[in-house]
């Protein structure tokens, strides 16, 4: 019997892993979900590496042979560890990566977070990212910030797969899609081709609910109007899959432009959406709520390996994107209309996602340093 996980691929939808860990790759464990539930593509970010190096030993015996070869730069022995998990991930993508014609099998860097809001810096980091993993199945990640939009379009115009990442609202979405399409028109422009590059535009889904919840628990909890408190109540739950609908339909749009179909008569591929943040952060909601929500096609859902698992034992196969598309307009009118401004929202998690991946960045270098002190005590000591 096909995996209920694999059976999204029938719905025009890639299953992707929200996670990396080297002895996970390693074991087969990642080419077993490959070959038993159809998964296409796997993520990484500053939080998942900071929990794969800091919180375990995996990765002691290889920063102890970067020390032994004179390698005590703390960037440079984060650069060897990340880039290898990346280059180990992509090589098992590999042959999704060429059976799929480079649909899939993509494995995703990101910038370090403290660049989000440097251009120039993140153009550079970016190209050097791309050179030291060496795969043309790796995407490198760029967040959707105002000085993220011009990074996003050289990279693309280079010919560098982008995932472009922490994109929350349909504005964001908007100028994302236009620096893709800059990019690919600025290669044409200059004679290279397009056929080959590929992005996909990371849309975070619970964390809308999260932050959007609180906001009309404090209002469900102030007012002394019954009427207001019934609204509100109602709009619980119900704004995260609402934009989310709304994120697709900016996406339907921008393939059947005019603009894009020039590009796709030069051999230029959509930027899928690709539904982040997909694992339910309240207990209110069933552990498989974001998932059963958002399939359709041309799309991706990266999911953390306990949302996969959920999914697999008894989550609903259905196409469910594009149905409900003016009810979850209405739903977010109504929320605008309870004070709570969407746009705010967007905003305000863009920030904070930075800021999170920026700690976790930072505890990373941080758990790196006191291995490498620690490491370095030990050889020391068997020396004396």
């Amino acid at each position: 019997m096909t995996s209920r996980l694999a059976q999204l691929n029938d719905f025009g939808q890639s299953p992707w892993l929200d996670n990396i860990r080297r002895d996970f790759t390693r074991s087969g464990q990642l080419r077993r979900l490959i070959d038993e539930d159809g998964l296409r593509g796997e993520t990484s970010n500053p939080t998942i590496f900071e929990k794969a190096i800091g919180g375990s030993d995996l990765y002691d015996d290889s920063i102890k042979t970067l020390i032994g070869k004179g390698v005590t730069a703390i960037q440079a022995i984060l650069d060897a560890l990340i880039i290898e998990d990346i280059q180990d991930a992509c090589d098992v993508f590999s042959g999704v990566y060429k059976s799929t014609d480079r649909l899939d099998g993509y494995v995703s860097i990101e910038l370090p977070p403290d660049l989000a809001r440097d251009t120039q810096a993140s153009i550079t980091e970016g190209r050097r990212l791309w050179k030291l993993v060496d795969r043309p199945n790796c995407y490198v990640k760029v967040p959707a910030t105002a000085q993220g939009l011009p990074v996003i379009r050289t990279l693309i115009s280079e010919g560098i797969n982008v995932n472009i990442t922490l994109m929350f609202g349909h504005e964001y979405y908007e100028r994302v899609i236009d620096a893709f399409f800059a990019g690919l028109e600025d290669r044409l422009a200059n004679k290279q081709p397009v056929d080959h590059v590929r992005s996909v535009a990371s849309c975070f889904v619970s964390r809308i609910d999260t932050e959007t919840d609180k906001r009309l628990q404090e209002l469900i909890q102030k007012t002394s109007d019954g009427a207001l408190r019934a609204k509100a109540q109602a709009l619980l739950g119900k704004t995260a899959i609402a934009n989310s609908k709304r994120l697709y339909a900016v996406f339907l749009r921008s393939v059947k432009s005019e603009r894009f179909a020039k590009l796709q008569a030069a051999g230029a591929r959509v930027q899928r959406p690709l539904w982040a943040s997909t694992s339910t952060k309240s207990p209110a909601y069933p552990d498989t709520y974001y998932v059963d929500a958002l399939i359709g096609p041309d799309t991706v859902d990266t999911m953390p390996q306990a949302t996969i698992d959920a999914f697999r034992d008894h989550g609903t196969l259905a196409r469910t994107l594009d149905t409900g598309m003016a009810e979850a307009e209405a739903e977010i009118a109504s929320l605008e209309a309870l004070g709570i401004s969407l746009q705010s929202v967007t905003d305000k998690l863009l920030d904070d996602g930075i800021v999170l991946f920026a700690k976790s960045w930072d505890e990373l270098r941080q758990a790196v340093q006191k291995k490498v002190d620690a490491l370095r005590s030990v050889s020391a000591a068997s020396k004396g």
